[in-house]
């Protein structure tokens, strides 16, 4: 069931998640496409999240965007492509390659304790080798450390990867198409906007091989949404996924279909990356219980990184 309505406001609004937006031409959604989504996130009952450009929109449209109950994301949720020497912002995205995070990654920790939350997006799974697991987990380890003394000192910062698992007994991906569906500028459906900034760029398309080749839409705000084949998207339809206990790991449908050709099978990569968060998520939680938290969830203990390669293990 739906919950969420991301509208992005321009082809320039900000990339907020594993994909880079390529498009560089401003092409604001236009007032009355902005009303309609309104109007149908009203209707449906779900929570907006607008996506920012990064300049300053009429005062018509923020009359619009203040009609509804919302999130920024661009203002409210600020987002960096970089590791910043501050952090103003209470909520934070960090978009980073793996190199980057392996390498800063205690320019990371210097800024962690400066937001009530942080989420770290890997901007190139795809180019994630084996021979980085080591010091993947090495960064994780730092920023555990970090978390650990700020838990001590009565504070207790969020991180996407290392602190959501402690808190989670099933599956919290980001369900784009099921839980979750994003109007571009055309007033058109798409699965997330990594798939609309596809259909601009001409890529051609894996998902509705029914319709023209680089067309990635799911539907308009004429005619509604309309996703085929949907149950292929749900976690009950993943025979590895619904399986598994990294119930942190986005279970990025974009990036599933650009590395397996699958929207519901996740690639060697991301699989391997969210055991790692996974395994540094056990750890810190163990570090806490003995520190004398009383946080009772359990993460066992696992051998494997890649659930594809021990099958037999489950």
């Amino acid at each position: 069931m739906l919950q969420y309505l991301v509208i992005l406001l321009d082809d320039t609004s900000v990339a907020y998640c594993h994909a880079d937006n390529p498009l560089k031409e401003r092409n604001l959604m236009s007032i009355e496409t902005l009303r309609k989504a309104i109007l149908f996130g009203m209707k449906e009952n779900l929570m907006i999240q607008y996506v920012y450009p990064d300049y300053e929109l009429p005062e018509e449209y923020n009359e619009a965007i203040e009609s509804i109950d919302h999130v920024k994301i661009g203002c409210d949720v600020v987002v960096y492509n970089n590791v910043p020497t501050s952090i103003t912002a209470d909520n934070a995205v960090l978009r980073l390659s793996v190199a980057d995070f392996i390498s800063k990654q205690y320019d990371i920790a210097a800024v962690l304790p400066q937001a009530k939350r942080m989420n770290i997006c890997i901007t190139d799974v795809e180019n994630f080798k084996d021979e980085q697991i080591d010091d993947y987990k090495k960064a994780l380890a730092t920023l555990n450390a970090v978390l650990l003394n700020q838990y001590k000192a009565g504070k207790q910062p969020q991180v996407n990867i290392l602190t959501d698992r402690l808190q989670l007994d099933k599956m919290h991906n980001c369900d784009a198409g099921v839980n979750n569906i994003t109007v571009a500028p055309n007033g058109k459906f798409y699965l997330c906007p990594a798939f609309y900034y596809d259909e601009k760029i001409g890529l051609n398309n894996r998902l509705n091989h029914h319709k023209p080749i680089s067309n990635r839409s799911v539907g308009d705000l004429e005619s509604g949404i309309n996703i085929p084949n949907q149950q292929l998207l749900k976690l009950d339809h993943a025979p590895l996924c619904r399986i598994c206990d990294a119930y942190q790991c986005k279970r990025c449908i974009w990036l599933n279909q650009k590395l397996t050709w699958d929207a519901n099978t996740p690639s060697h990569q991301q699989c391997v990356l969210a055991h790692l968060e996974r395994n540094a998520s056990r750890d810190f939680l163990k570090e806490l219980q003995t520190a004398g938290f009383g946080i009772e969830n359990e993460i066992k203990e696992i051998t494997y990184l890649d659930p594809f390669d021990v099958r037999k293990e489950f």
